[in-house]
């Protein structure tokens, strides 16, 4: 019954979907409302907000543009879940530029499936992973994102291996130049940046770690969901599910190399995952199934979000 409502793609169910985002990051943030005596950060707090929203709506767009999911609500409400997981993911407006510019790097290389424009396409992600790692050093991985696309559709084309290493001298000599005019240590940034902790002692409370331990069994669930079934899945749509499992597997690698390490750091492994879910659920054959799996994350999510306030 609850699945059903987010069953197609309609002005109140977006209406609905940036409500609950509204009212569950307005629950958060008021748990500390120091925040509201300051123009500069009231600013901060609505801006992250919109991060937040642009960044559910990119997903669902990805996800219906080409063809991984059906004109439903689906993605957007189980973007919106994930987060409530790591609730604390809505104070982190870094990492969150981070995921939207991945989310915009996975847009183009998803759509290399046309073979349309696919120089310009490995740029432009290239390009953005770039930039996404100017706020947190470890995206940088997602370029693996970019090699594996090449080697799936244009790999005969050795141009396409350069276009990264063009995307990075870019980035590299505009990067060197702010810092040059604000006088920043280049190389004493980047050694901070890229510091490494593989350390699993870093939740505060009891309440994160059953969090993370729910978030990882979901995720397990529906990444092997895909797994099983994308064999059945039309031709043309199983490489850029492919690409989506490798961008849930590189936000999760990026998780265990982040220094300062804490559950945000997997924001950046919820939006492939909010596109498995999708079609998992659109893949079950009976409503019974789909009321099943979407209640139980729904149930499981309010739990963390609840037990973290």
């Amino acid at each position: 019954m609850i699945a059903s409502v987010f069953k197609k793609s309609t002005p109140l169910n977006y209406a609905l979907i940036v409500f609950l985002v509204l009212f569950f990051f307005f629950i958060y943030q008021i748990q500390d409302t120091s925040w509201m005596s300051s123009g500069i950060l009231l600013l901060k707090k609505g801006f992250t907000f919109l991060v937040v929203l642009a960044s559910i709506f990119l997903t669902s767009f990805i996800g219906k543009r080409n063809g991984l999911t059906k004109d439903s609500g689906y993605t957007a409400i189980f973007f919106l879940l994930f987060v409530l997981f790591f609730p604390s993911i809505f104070n982190n407006l870094n990492l969150l530029f981070a995921n939207f510019f991945v989310l915009l790097a996975l847009r183009r290389l998803i759509s290399l499936q046309s073979m349309k424009a696919s120089k310009e396409k490995i740029f432009d992600a290239s390009l953005w992973i770039i930039l996404a790692s100017l706020f947190h050093f470890w995206s940088i991985l997602f370029l693996i994102l970019v090699f594996i696309s090449i080697i799936l559709l244009v790999s005969r084309d050795y141009t396409n291996w350069v276009l990264p290493f063009i995307a990075l001298l870019a980035v590299g000599i505009l990067f060197a130049f702010f810092t040059s005019i604000f006088d920043i240590n280049t190389l004493q940034y980047l050694e901070n940046a890229s510091q490494t902790n593989f350390a699993i002692d870093y939740f505060k409370n009891t309440s994160e770690n059953i969090a993370f331990s729910i978030y990882v069994s979901v995720a397990l669930f529906f990444v092997f969901s895909m797994f099983i079934s994308l064999s059945h899945r039309p031709s043309m749509t199983q490489t850029s599910y492919k690409k989506v499992v490798a961008s849930f597997f590189i936000g999760a690698i990026v998780f265990v190399l982040s220094a300062n390490k804490s559950s945000d750091f997997l924001a950046l492994t919820i939006a492939p995952l909010a596109i498995l879910a999708t079609a998992h659920l659109e893949y079950s054959q009976t409503r019974f199934k789909q009321e099943i799996a979407f209640g139980l994350v729904l149930l499981c999510s309010l739990y963390s979000f609840v037990s973290q306030l």
